[in-house]
């Protein structure tokens, strides 16, 4: 058994890729060495802003020998009428590497069985550059030189060792060799390798932690204990700061953790202003006291060792205390005006130029935030708060502060909303308009600020649809899809069952900025958000697809719900036979569509009989009003007398009334079960 270690040399890489690139890493690695049948016993990953690396445990000398057995022409047409062998059998065998003789019959066809030796390691792994470092694929490129190539950055050197013997192969006139790279300040020298075991702790000796989990670790080690020195509070569970903890690991190689001290009188700023200066701009962890406020003070990593610590600190504290400044003249400014001077600016600030401004947006949003409060039943003290926070909710873009650091827009909405005289309603919706900022964010907590948040982006959608410029592909510059995922996650947080297809035809019509909308394409793009988030939730796809058919008022609600009903009722042990008689009547109704009222005097035996008394006083708007899962058992209830019915009833009757009758009956039935999807797309198992 063998190691090999493979290192790939780059200038220094985009910090939020580099994880995500070491795992693809191990995965193409690990693809080739079963694509060329090369056993292993450990894949261990390597990675710091200038390197991706894997190292190989347990290695096998070679590839495993196989016997590989090809089928091949038909007997009757391996040879011609002289017995001579065809073309077909010879062109066979040739690609085979053998000849007509050497050929087997079995089962009516000649069958070519083919050793296929072993390759010893190294002559595969010196493939590979080509079929793993070659293909890697990234979403930041870069080309250098005069080269066509291009890679996530260039690389400048890579390392491609079998135990102590250099595995050569070459990308882009880079030869592999046995030469890293140690940190770029505290190591001036290349470092050598002299076996594949010795990799990282070559490393090590240069003051590159190449393990990501260890640096990771030390990291937080480090912060912890300068927290826990100093008496203050540090989270470090938070899912910001894991991903900022997770950024600051892929930009170091050595890290020494250190902390630094802003004035007090910086405290008075909204503490979401201090935040984003510390976490967002400067990478920089804050730190609290035991009742959760802000304390002068910040925690930072160093790329290098602890020699002149002090000197960084105060070099980083110079750098934050100068945005601190900036923030602290542009609060100060911002309140020297009032709302309306920055809604009048607001009238000018261009929304899109084939669409209009900003305030044209926001004199649609206040029109229809008031159709989505009467339809939801808002109070008159909640449509009122909701009517004045639609009437300003963009003004904070206006600010100084939030021309400054565009991260804080909603936010000092809030902030300034208050010190401006508007109720906290008001102002909370003002934030919560954007809401969620992200597919798994958090969604309003309020209604006013839950209606406004749907209003603002419906607008955006439609709007964006009737201007053709829905997304296509990948492409979505405009951000709808997390619009339309918005829209809906905020009515599933407040199981708002709402007619949505209605209620924006109310709004096209009234509105001629959107009278060019589809809305059947508008709810079919809101549909597809529901799907991903139930593929997403690891439902099967042919749920899905069952769930989210027949989609016809744009109740998403329910569309989720009966979607999960349908994937927690498919372990049932009579799911199957349920299925089966549904799609039964689902398919014969389809066939021949009657909108007719049964006619109980036509119906002639006993089982029809039955299924008319089962399902006369069942309808799809109670079923729904009910919920998705009463629907379902509703449904789940016919099974028996569907059975029953088919085997006695025999539909295309030569009676044309009976016949008519009977369709009818199936059609009515049929209306119960779209609206539980299209269940004929489920895969019974």
């Amino acid at each position: 058994m063998a190691d090999y270690i493979l290192e790939i040399g780059l200038e220094e890489m985009p910090a939020h890729l580099v994880t995500a690139s070491e795992k693809q890493l191990v995965k193409r690695v690990k693809d080739f060495l079963d694509e060329h049948r090369l056993a292993v016993q450990a894949i261990k990953p390597f990675s710091t802003p200038r390197r991706l690396a894997v190292q190989l445990t347990g290695l096998a000398e070679g590839s495993e020998a196989v016997s590989e057995i090809k089928r091949g022409p038909a007997v009757d047409r391996a040879k011609d009428d002289q017995g001579n062998w065809s073309k077909a059998a010879q062109g066979f065998a040739r690609g085979q590497g053998t000849t007509p003789d050497e050929l087997t019959e079995k089962d009516g066809y000649l069958w070519a069985e083919k050793q296929i030796a072993g390759v010893p390691a190294k002559e595969i792994l010196s493939k590979i550059g080509e079929e793993v470092v070659e293909q890697m694929t990234f979403t930041t490129y870069m080309k250098w030189g005069n080269h066509s190539f291009h890679y996530i950055r260039p690389i400048r050197w890579i390392v491609s060792l079998l135990d102590e013997e250099v595995v050569p192969f070459e990308v882009l006139h880079v030869k592999a060799g046995q030469t890293t790279r140690g940190h770029r300040f505290l190591s001036t020298a290349n470092v050598t390798v002299a076996s594949a075991k010795d990799y990282e702790k070559a490393l090590n000796d240069a003051f590159v932690l190449v393990d990501a989990d260890k640096r990771k670790q030390l990291i937080q080690d480090q912060l912890t204990q300068i927290a826990q020195n100093n008496n203050w509070q540090l989270d470090l569970n938070s899912d910001m700061a894991k991903d900022l903890l997770e950024e600051v690991n892929n930009i170091v190689e050595w890290p020494t953790a250190f902390a630094g001290n802003f004035d007090e009188k910086y405290l008075a700023l909204p503490k979401e202003v201090l935040i984003t200066s510390m976490r967002d701009h400067q990478r920089f962890f804050f730190v609290t006291n035991e009742a959760g406020d802000l304390l002068p003070h910040f925690l930072s990593v160093r790329n290098g060792n602890a020699d002149f610590i002090e000197n960084v600190a105060r070099g980083n504290e110079k750098v934050l205390v100068a945005r601190l400044e900036d923030a602290a003249f542009f609060y100060k400014e911002d309140q020297q005006k009032s709302i309306a001077d920055y809604m009048d600016r607001v009238k000018k600030l261009v929304f899109h130029e084939k669409i209009g401004t900003v305030y044209e947006h926001m004199q649609r949003v206040q029109g229809l935030s008031a159709q989505l409060a009467q339809a939801l039943g808002l109070s008159v003290a909640e449509q009122a708060d909701l009517a004045r926070a639609a009437e300003i909710y963009k003004f904070d873009l206006m600010t100084g502060m939030v021309g400054e650091f565009d991260e804080l827009q909603g936010v000092m909405g809030e902030h300034y909303a208050k010190l401006m005289g508007e109720n906290d309603a008001v102002a909370k919706a003002i934030y919560e308009h954007y809401l969620p900022t992200s597919a798994d964010g958090a969604v309003a907590e309020t209604k006013v600020g839950a209606v406004l948040a749907m209003a603002d982006k419906l607008d955006a959608i439609v709007t964006f649809f009737a201007h053709d410029m829905a997304p296509s592909g990948a492409n979505d510059p405009y951000g709808l899809r997390r619009a339309a995922t918005g829209v809906v996650r905020t009515l599933e947080a407040f199981d708002w069952h709402l007619n949505l297809l209605d209620l924006l035809a109310a709004f096209k019509q009234s509105n001629g900025d959107v009278a060019d909308a589809n809305l059947e394409q508008v709810i079919a793009f809101l549909t597809d958000r529901v799907r991903k988030q139930a593929l997403d939730a690891g439902i099967r796809k042919d749920i899905v697809t069952a769930g989210t058919a027949n989609v016809t008022t744009g109740d998403f609600v329910f569309i989720e719900d009966r979607t999960k009903v349908l994937a927690a009722h498919s372990t049932d042990a009579d799911f199957r036979e349920v299925m089966e008689s549904l799609s039964r009547v689902a398919r014969l109704a389809k066939k021949e569509e009657v909108d007719a009222v049964v006619d109980p005097n036509l119906l002639q035996n006993d089982q029809e009989k039955a299924l008319y008394e089962a399902t006369k006083d069942l309808s799809v708007e109670a079923l729904e009003a009910e919920g998705a899962d009463a629907l379902y058992h509703a449904l789940a209830a016919l099974q028996a007398p569907i059975a029953a019915y088919f085997d006695n009833t025999m539909v295309n009757d030569d009676n044309e009334a009976v016949k008519n009758n009977r369709y009818a009956q199936l059609n009515a039935i049929n209306k119960l079960i779209n609206a539980l999807g299209n269940i004929e797309e489920i895969v019974i198992k």
